[in-house]
């Protein structure tokens, strides 16, 4: 599952977002674009965004979201408390976080005025509800791991209806870098919902951010209007639209056709969009790991050793397999950590299992296991992602390993690969944002976590994380976090590919791409900002 963040960051960039948080100098607002280039036209009101999806959204609600189609349009939906880029913080609800002394309790302060979408005012009242609805284990959250300190909650309370305290239990170094991931929904919509996950109003979402929701109809589209009272200005479009285009190469031939204004383009494919002239094609990196995802939770109960899983990586070259699936190193960089290079305390110097065919076949011999037949999962139409599989299937096929490819549509894709018992099947392509903070992840690789979709387990990986958490010394933290990543790379449990750029083709008639600021997942920060030229 795919979270959310940003591009390369060091410990002194940290330092320097924390300052930012008491300091005026450091922060923006959706409203402030100093620093940007300008459009050579002013922007117009008016006027429809078509942007493509490659599957339905599996949920439309911030804090439960973890696929890319439902958080590029709860972006939109929903606004975030603020968010950081290159260590700078643009705060959007949000007014200012400022951290005591001693670093024991944050106080957020919101911007006055503010309402949802239904004109309900939002409060701190809404702020305190999300947090305590995280915190609450009935309520299934994703997050809940990282509001838990040295195994106690944060607290979070009511100082008045715009300002809200969070008392650490201990020091929490990654508490901002929660933060930034969470996202205000109304309370007096979700207050007497016993399961906020499964509640029926997700369908027809009251959120805050610059579109509000109108339609939604499955395997078509979603469409948002725009909402008048945006803090933030009122946005210039009149409609955004999410059209759901499940096949790769529909996807193309509908940019090719100008029946989408944005959307996602393959390395393959970026020479034919490029050839239109209506787009503009823009890389970026997005922070994000391209990984085979390894299930050892599979029905043929071999996946589960650690030998086993070696030596599919030893059948491989990464080298090859991306200049198979990216066709250069332009677009992506060789991976060996589960840590991504903008992540605190990344190393790529840990242990890496690929290029020795006869050290796979000596592994496998080892675990006894023979005539392994494997299935490989992929999302029907994508290129990259058929082109790993079929190249797996090549090289696993010399090591006397059978892969059987399967591609299936991404909306069953991603109830199969995500399922937190899924055990028909063995291999897939993945991959994940996490941001800044090595916290973030140990939602994926913590025993039992239900973002584990590989159900990996390493009690030692556990208790890394637990420590790291809560370590206010750098130096001892980044030691922790080191031997995290040496650990998971040791026990290969994922195949690392690499770290990717993303393209996305934008149609040319279209201004306020600066300032709407390209973004990891979502695409974009803030769709307010763009406009028909």
């Amino acid at each position: 599952m795919s979270k959310k963040w940003s591009t390369a960051i060091i410990f002194v960039l940290l330092t320097a977002l924390i300052t930012a948080c008491g300091s005026s100098s450091d922060k923006t607002t959706p409203s402030d674009n100093s620093g940007q280039q300008t459009e050579t036209s002013a922007p117009k009101d008016g006027g429809n965004l078509i942007i493509g999806v490659g599957a339905d959204p599996v949920i439309l609600n911030p804090n439960y979201a973890g696929d890319r189609v439902s958080l590029t349009i709860d972006q939109s939906l929903y606004a975030p408390l603020f968010q950081v880029n290159n260590g700078k913080i643009t705060y959007y609800l949000a007014d200012s976080l400022t951290a005591s002394e001693d670093s024991m309790t944050y106080t957020l302060k919101l911007k006055s005025g503010l309402t949802w979408h239904d004109g309900q005012p939002l409060t701190a009242d809404d702020v305190v509800f999300t947090i305590n609805s995280i915190l609450d284990e009935k309520q299934n959250s994703m997050f809940r791991g990282n509001l838990i300190i040295g195994g106690k909650p944060i607290e979070v309370s009511k100082v008045d209806d715009l300002t809200v305290a969070f008392k650490m239990p201990q020091a929490a170094p990654a508490f901002e870098a929660t933060l930034v991931q969470l996202t205000p929904i109304p309370k007096h919509i979700f207050e007497n919902e016993a399961d906020i996950e499964k509640s029926t109003k997700n369908n027809t979402p009251v959120g805050s951010g610059p579109f509000k929701f109108k339609e939604y109809k499955t395997g078509e589209y979603v469409t948002l209007e725009r909402f008048d009272n945006y803090f933030g200005g009122k946005p210039h479009l009149d409609t955004v639209t999410y059209r759901i285009a499940k096949d790769t190469n529909a996807a193309n031939l509908a940019l090719q056709n100008g029946e989408l204004n944005i959307n996602y383009v393959s390395p393959q494919d970026a020479p034919t969009i490029e050839g239109t002239g209506n787009y503009d094609l823009m890389p970026y990196s997005e922070g994000r790991l391209s990984y085979i995802l390894i299930n050892e939770n599979s029905d043929l109960g071999v996946l589960n050793k650690k030998e086993v899983r070696q030596a599919l990586g030893y059948a491989l070259n990464r080298d090859e397999l991306i200049t198979a699936a990216y066709l250069s190193s332009e677009y992506a960089d060789a991976a060996h950590s589960f840590l991504t290079p903008d992540t605190l305390f990344h190393t790529n110097d840990v242990a890496t299992f690929d290029n020795d065919p006869a050290k796979a076949k000596e592994l496998l011999q080892q675990a006894g296991v023979t005539n392994l037949k494997l299935r490989f999962v992929v999302k029907s139409g994508d290129k990259t992602q058929e082109a790993i599989a079929l190249y797996v299937q090549q090289k696993l096929k010399d090591i006397g390993v059978t892969v059987e490819v399967q591609s299936i549509d991404a909306s069953a894709l991603n109830s199969k690969v995500y399922s937190s018992n899924a055990t028909d099947f063995d291999l897939s392509v993945a991959g994940y944002i996490m941001g800044f903070d090595p916290d973030a992840y140990s939602i994926l690789f913590t025993t039992d976590n239900s973002s584990n979709y590989s159900h990996y387990s390493n009690k030692q990986v556990d208790e890394l994380f637990q420590k790291g958490a809560g370590e206010s010394d750098a130096t001892k933290r980044g030691e922790l976090y080191t031997e995290a990543q040496k650990l998971v790379a040791e026990d290969a449990a994922i195949y690392p590919i690499a770290y990717t750029k993303t393209i996305v083709a934008v149609d040319k008639r279209f201004g306020g791409i600066d300032e709407a600021v390209l973004k990891p997942v979502v695409i974009f920060e803030d769709l307010s900002k763009l406009y028909m030229k």
